[in-house]
């Protein structure tokens, strides 16, 4: 019997570690969304790669109604993150020495999803790989393309 006891309190308390384990991990993320494509996590800056959303200060008009689209595109990241835990995929540094990663919530690309939803554009200079989200987001006139905007490459150059 005293074996068994020990056993048990040994199993347990393997447990109880690997859960605090977890939840400390769970906790300790520490994110501020910069805005639509650039992400601090746990004091590293990251550029989410193959996508381009609107700059904070750039506007979009829908119906004659002038919509801040960049910051529209932040709001939309932040909500889909909530209080999810963000897992990312380097893939090298940028010329400002910014990761370039892809980043996922819940196994969910968060690039394809602002891109789906038509706030952000398949950056085709850098990669292809979310053409087919584009190409969705246009086809249902979603986000950005249900309005008149400039894209954020011409934005930045123009202004």
């Amino acid at each position: 019997m005293y074996l068994n006891k020990r056993k048990a309190i040994f199993l347990i308390s393997i447990f109880l570690l690997v859960f605090l384990l977890t939840i400390n991990d769970i906790k300790s993320q520490e994110l501020k969304v910069v805005d639509g494509d650039t992400i601090h996590l746990n004091g590293k800056k990251i550029r989410f790669t193959g996508i381009d959303t609107p700059e904070l200060r750039q506007t979009c008009i829908k119906e004659g109604i002038k919509d801040y689209c960049g910051v529209t595109a932040k709001q939309i990241l932040i909500d889909k993150i909530g209080n999810n835990t963000i897992k990312c995929i380097s893939e090298g540094k940028d010329r400002y020495k910014r990761i370039l990663a892809e980043c996922f919530v819940n196994n969910e690309s968060l690039s394809s999803y602002l891109v789906r939803s038509g706030y952000a554009f398949a950056y085709r200079r850098y990669s292809k790989k979310f053409i087919k989200d584009e190409n969705y987001a246009k086809a249902n006139n979603l986000g950005m393309w249900s309005m008149k905007f400039e894209y954020p490459w011409d934005f930045r150059k123009n202004n």
